[in-house]
């Protein structure tokens, strides 16, 4: 995580003052189940709210000193609150606090990640309704296939964004769990009516068992879904990446009015964001591994993940937030090139409606072998002679026989690949 590639909001859900909040917040939930079932006296909850207070600095120096950071944290609060605070963490271990806090910081995260999506739909859709019908050439191993429209495209991306949306919701909703249930999981020495306490009260849900740690599976799960999500954001970026090369040109960038493309060349106008984005989605995907391989942990628990969290928490979230947001800021602003994209659709002088031609013919009873080599070799001609299909397939009076003239000028009319795109809208973009 780097200033450079970091939004507000979720630097402060990272925060060291955020995260002594929580665990504040879950000492306090705990007194009071505690209160409520005469396990400790009344009134512990309530001087520790009023007292306490979060100074990172005397946290951290007692944390030089004692070498942990929970211990820590308790002390500086007993300093404030005085003896009634003995009765705080009450039959509880550090991994209740941790792993609480941990998923409640993913949790905030994600909804905030969750919103950032809704964005994107938002833009993608009213973008890809702008240019439903307008005409591009669609591509495959990057090489000219068949007309499609940029709406097309652009509904392809909607589409999935909303499978990255419904993920991520599943995702937060695995890792809203709640573990108050002390050393080895047992409850050996807290009731698990506190947990289930505490869980309420911060929204969460108690983990049905925990072996001192919350299961890392469920971790494991949130960051393989950041990491698809940063793979659809690349696939985004990609895609305009492309169509932005000089000899492609068929969309660009917003570029400012004193925005500077190269030191060296004036004439520079580069896909920067695009590209930043693409890099940006491998240092989300990259959390991914690292994650799965929490989930194998020594017995009931150990703290080889503990380190690996403590990055891949903020970096991973705080990264794909400005991703998501940057992406958004750039689909909202592209410039896009119709006449281009008619330009490059006539690029291959017809080739593109060669399978229409094979169709028809295989329609008149000739096999779909011979259709095809007879196509192939027209296509070839074309190539090599630089000359326009139609023209070829019309001088070929056995192919005229077979498909009317009239027919070829449909066949070689792009706008009857468009005869389905409603159909294809009304399932994507379905209320």
């Amino acid at each position: 995580m780097i200033e450079r590639y970091s939004r507000t909001e979720l630097k402060a859900i990272w925060s060291e003052k955020n995260k002594y909040k929580i665990w504040l917040d879950i000492e306090i939930a705990a007194a009071q189940a505690m209160e409520k079932y005469k396990l400790i006296p009344k009134g512990v909850s309530s001087i520790v709210k009023k007292k306490a207070k979060i100074k990172v600095k005397r946290i951290h120096a007692i944390e030089a000193k004692v070498k942990h950071d929970v211990i820590a944290f308790l002390t500086s609060i007993t300093e404030q609150v005085g003896v009634k605070a003995r009765y705080l963490h009450q039959g509880m271990t550090s991994s209740d606090i941790l792993d609480t806090t941990f998923n409640i910081q993913l949790k905030q995260s994600g909804e905030i990640l969750l919103k950032d999506i809704d964005k994107i739909l938002a833009v993608l859709k009213r973008q890809a309704m702008k240019h439903k019908f307008t005409p591009c050439i669609g591509r495959s191993h990057g090489i000219h296939a068949e007309p499609i429209t940029f709406g097309l495209k652009l509904a392809s991306f909607y589409e999935e964004f909303k499978r990255n949306k419904k993920r991520l919701a599943s995702a937060i909703y695995d890792i809203s769990t709640c573990a108050i249930s002390g050393a080895v999981g047992t409850f050996a020495n807290i009731d698990p009516k506190v947990e289930s306490y505490v869980a309420k009260k911060l929204n969460l849900y108690p983990e049905p068992i925990s072996t001192q740690i919350i299961p890392r599976d469920r971790h494991a799960h949130y960051f393989s879904v950041l990491g698809i999500i940063a793979g659809s954001i690349e696939r985004v970026a990609t895609e305009i990446r492309h169509l932005q090369r000089t000899e492609v040109y068929e969309l660009q960038e917003f570029f400012s009015k004193d925005q500077k493309g190269s030191s060296a060349m004036p004439h520079k106008k580069n896909p920067i964001l695009s590209e930043n984005l693409t890099g940006l989605a491998r240092i989300v995907r990259s959390h991914t591994i690292p994650a799965l391989e929490n989930i194998a942990l020594w017995h009931e628990r150990d703290i080889s993940h503990s380190s690996v969290e403590r990055s891949i928490g903020p970096d991973a979230n705080i990264t794909l937030d400005f991703a998501l947001v940057r992406l958004t800021n750039v689909l909202d602003k592209i410039i896009i090139y119709p006449k281009k994209m008619i330009k490059n659709i006539n690029l291959t002088k017809g080739l593109i409606f060669s399978q229409e031609i094979m169709l028809e013919l295989t329609k008149s009873g000739i096999t779909r072998e011979k259709s095809y080599k007879i196509v192939q070799t027209y296509a070839k001609r074309c190539f090599v002679e630089n000359k326009n299909l139609f023209d070829l397939i019309s001088n070929d009076k056995k192919i005229l026989n077979i498909i009317s003239e009239k027919k070829l000028k449909l066949i070689f009319n792009y706008s009857g690949h468009f005869k389905n795109v409603n159909f294809i809208f009304k399932r994507v973009f379905k209320k």
